[in-house]
């Protein structure tokens, strides 16, 4: 029996291998001669970097940025060596836990940590970049990250504007004649779950800058100056869009990275799924397992266990789902390609000790093993009748 499974984290329990290795722990015990592939699997945001850099044998390193709000913090990043791709989270340099509640507002907060992390990626050799851009504590454009990676975005005496959305008030020109050499020959793929334009009533400043401290007075007006920014990018890429589905993700670095480099946005899911190379794997699978923390109507609304149920039903093959838990609404996961859905809990217990990794890892091992067994006894009526 060939078995392929790729589960999203169990958030604050279990990462996507751990969960993993549990399922094949308890499948393994009714089937010991079965072949399973464990992968990792991730939606674009928090945790993405660990499943793919330990799920595809890479590294992980730590380096030096700017924070949000200008000051020094450790951003962990991985490095996957055999294709010398970089995998990172903008939110390790310029996320909204980095920074304090009473200390956020985005008319200050910046993206420059994200420029200089991917100089660092650039500097040990990477040319190929992975990039997560949910959870920004920033409303700038990208122009942070831009200026990190030699951009100038410079006033009226010349002078690099200040960090910040409110910098963009003083901008009169940009210039590429400092970029690094090497952001040329780089390529970004960056997960992207909204399709937000970068200016308008639906774009970054009155959608998602509220939920980054901004006061409701400085919407109008950071909108009215993204505006300008873009208009003032053209004169670098005259094909910059800032309508374009995604250009508003992370305050507007959507627009930035599609405007000033070579890049791709797709849906989170998509990408890992894509980059984890596991269309591949399923193609021989007899059967497919995912699942993640919780099934519920949302995720049912694309999130990563129904990605991977799409390509296993491409290849006709059926699918079954572990979760800590999983809800009456979690039916409408038997219309999007998970044929079964199983919750792990097998004992009354708090959430504390159901969260806890050794005890879910249990769970999960025992569920799967009593399921898989079930099969095996469902395949030994299928051959008796035979």
């Amino acid at each position: 029996m060939n078995i392929v499974i790729a589960i999203d984290s169990f958030k604050g329990s279990l990462t996507s291998l751990q969960a993993g290795n549990a399922a094949a722990e308890g499948i393994k015990r009714v089937f010991p001669d079965a072949y399973v592939a464990i992968r990792p699997l991730a939606d674009g945001g928090e945790g993405t970097v660990d499943a793919l850099v330990s799920g595809m044998g890479g590294e992980f390193r730590s380096v030096e940025v700017t924070d949000p709000c200008g000051k020094p913090v450790i951003a962990k990043y991985g490095i996957i060596r055999e294709n010398n791709t970089a995998v990172m989270e903008m939110s390790a340099a310029a996320g909204l836990t980095l920074v304090p509640p009473d200390k956020r507002d985005p008319m200050k907060t910046t993206t420059y940590g994200v420029g200089e992390m991917i100089r660092d990626a650039i500097s040990h050799g990477c040319r190929d970049f992975i990039v997560g851009i949910g959870g920004s504590a920033t409303n700038d454009g990208g122009a942070g990250m831009l200026q990190a990676l030699g951009f100038g975005l410079l006033n009226m005496n010349g002078e690099q504007i200040p960090y910040g959305s409110e910098g963009l008030s003083g901008l009169v020109r940009i210039t590429n004649d400092n970029v690094l050499p090497e952001l040329s020959e780089c390529r970004f793929s960056i997960a992207c779950d909204v399709t937000n334009p970068l200016c308008g009533e639906n774009g970054c400043s009155a959608v998602f800058a509220p939920q980054k401290g901004a006061s409701p007075e400085s919407l109008s007006v950071m909108d009215k100056w993204l505006a300008h920014f873009a208009e003032l990018t053209k004169t670098i890429n005259p094909d910059a869009d800032s309508d374009y589905p995604g250009a508003g993700a992370a305050g507007g670095l959507g627009f930035a990275f599609r405007s000033y480099t070579n890049t791709e946005l797709l849906p989170g899911v998509e990408l890992v799924l894509q980059e984890t190379n596991l269309e591949e794997y399923i193609k021989n699978a007899d059967i497919v397992v995912t699942g993640e923390g919780r099934l519920d109507a949302q995720t049912a609304m694309g999130k990563a266990p129904v990605g991977v149920a799409r390509l296993a039903k491409k290849r006709g093959k059926p699918v079954i789902a572990f979760a800590g838990s999983v809800t009456k609404d979690a039916a409408a996961l038997n219309e999007c390609g998970i044929d079964a859905n199983f919750p792990i809990l097998r004992t009354v217990c708090s959430l504390e000790d159901a969260m806890n990794p050794v005890n879910a890892a249990e769970n999960l091992s025992g569920t799967a093993e009593q399921v898989f067994k079930a099969l095996r006894a469902i395949k030994m009526i299928g051959d008796q009748k035979c």
